[in-house]
This record gives C-alpha cells, structure tokens and sequence, in this order.
C-alpha cells in the first residue's frame, strides 16, 4: 500500500539585518519561524574576536542555532556586539561594558517595535557575550525569559597576560581544545567568522573577576552556565563553581557541562546538542513561568 509522503517543511531563511541604538549601527542575523508567530525572540552574543555567525556554523547541516531555533518556533537574532560588524567603523576601540550594555538594550528595543517578540527575550550568550549579557539583564526587567551563557566563568584559569588581546597576541589556541572536536571545515570557514579584538574589550578583560559579582547579583531572570569539557580558560573545579553562583541572589542558577566540546561549542560537533539544550532550558524558563500565574478558580467552586 503507498505510504502518504511526508509533509515538507520550508526551511527558515536567514538574513542579514541592522538594529539601530541613539544613532549606532549594529548589524545583526535573523531567523524567523516560518507561517508562525514567534513564541519567544532568542538574543545570540558571540565572543571576543568572533562575528554573529558564530552561532550560524555552516561546517555541516543541524549545527547553526538559527536554523533550529526558528524550526523550533523562536526568532533567533545573532547580534554583533558593539564594535564588531558595522560598528567598528564607528567604535575602532570597542566600548567598556557599562556603556555597551544601554547600547544592546536601545537595540533589542528598535527590533521589538518592528518584529513581533513572542514572550519575550531569552539572551544565549558566548565568553565576552556573557559578560555583555550580564550586564545589561538587571534592565530588562519581565521582558527577559532567562540566559544561557557557556564559555564564561569568574575565575580565570590562565595568567592575564595569556587572554587574547587587540594585537592579536594571547594563547587563541584555547579558544578550540582537540581538533577532533570540530568537523573539518570548522576552521576553514571559522576564517570569516574571525574579527579583531577592540581594544577596550582587550582592557577589560582581567577585570572580569572584580566586576562579575556586582553584576550577577542584579539579575533577576533564571541562568544556565555551560562550561565545554574541554574549556581551557575558565576554572570549573567545585570551589570555583560555588564562587561562580554565589552572587545570584535572587534567580536561580545552574551549572552544566557539555561533554566532547571545547570553548567554541557553538563550532564543534556538539553545537546541535548544546543548541538543544539551550532552547530545553527557554522551554523551561516559559514553563515556570506559566506555572507561576495565578490560577482562576473555576465558577461554583467552594472558597
């Protein structure tokens, strides 16, 4: 007997876009849900010297978070941060978190008057992009579901001087751990991918353990941490991650670990199931928070 063919599925496309911040141009990937309303906006922050399409891995077919994202229902907008992608130009230097933060915030505010936003934001953010994620989160206020944040901790495991720089100078080779880690057209295409390092940014970098506990403890939308098997940056021992969650105060917040992936999950052969699980723990964050609505009692019930 013929079997009745499956119904195909168009494939989201995505394209570039601008997002406009008081007078500055940020550029930006998007992926929308096709024939479907989003039911959330997914915000992507790539990491230091990278690009947006961090998060669009073309190495092989189910590893770009853009495309599952928007098979799954979500919008997914891939930022670059300010001073990478069209604001360079304008920011050779980059920007010091506390004035990038009201930059990405003045962004996400343009792209919610034009696109339909579902529920809200959910900020899935990379290494430096965590730390612009955490920043700017306390003024958000309901608007932000959550974050999920891998490649970032609060305790470095390598010397300052060792973290990438402007020059182009610190150990990048940790950026990647095993080669087996990746498929092999990762660091072919990964070329395009690559942008310098602004120079603030740079600055900014050994600071990091000062500045992260004042800021995680203003946030106020539940967080995951993720940390590569292979991370090479960052300490994820016991001790360090009790001084990790520490701060968040009033969220709640876990920690992860993604087996056979180095820093750069998001390139490697595990991207698909780390983007899985980022879009499981947005499903989450919506569930909590319809189950924290309150309930109608129904007509006729006893008080």
């Amino acid at each position: 007997m013929p079997q009745t063919p499956s119904a195909v599925v168009a494939a989201p496309q995505i394209r570039p876009t601008t997002l406009h911040a008081d007078g500055l141009t940020l550029s930006a990937l998007l992926a929308e849900p096709v024939d479907a309303a989003p039911r959330a906006v997914l915000v992507a922050l790539h990491g230091g010297g990278m690009r947006a399409g961090y998060f669009d891995s073309r190495a092989r077919p189910g590893l770009s978070l853009l495309t599952l994202g928007a098979r799954l229902g979500y919008t997914v907008l891939a930022v670059d941060r300010p001073g990478y992608g069209l604001s360079a130009a304008r920011l050779p230097r980059g920007l010091p978190l506390e004035e990038s933060a009201p930059v990405l915030r003045a962004a996400l505010a343009d792209f919610s008057t034009r696109y339909d936003s579902g529920a809200g934001l959910f900020l899935v953010a990379h290494s430096y992009g965590g730390k612009l994620a955490l920043a700017a989160a306390d003024a958000f206020g309901d608007v932000l579901i959550g974050m999920d944040i891998s490649g970032l901790g609060n305790r470095l495991a390598v010397a300052p001087h060792q973290l990438p720089g402007s020059d182009g100078q610190g150990d990048w080779r940790k950026h990647w751990g095993a080669l087996r880690l990746y498929p092999p057209d990762a660091f072919r295409l990964g070329q395009a991918l690559i942008s310098p390092v602004p120079e603030i940014e740079a600055a900014q970098g050994p600071l990091w353990p000062e500045l992260y506990p004042e800021l995680a403890a203003r946030v106020r939308a539940p967080v995951r941490f993720t940390f590569a098997e292979q991370e090479q940056w960052w300490r994820y021992d016991e001790e360090a991650m009790a001084d990790l969650t520490r701060p968040f105060v009033s969220t709640p917040v876990r920690v992860e670990h993604q087996p056979d992936a180095g820093h750069n999950i998001s390139l490697g052969w595990a991207a698909r199931t780390y983007h899985l699980r980022v879009c499981g723990f947005l499903e989450e964050c919506l569930l909590a928070r319809d189950a924290a609505l309150p309930r109608r009692r129904p007509v006729g019930a006893a008080v």
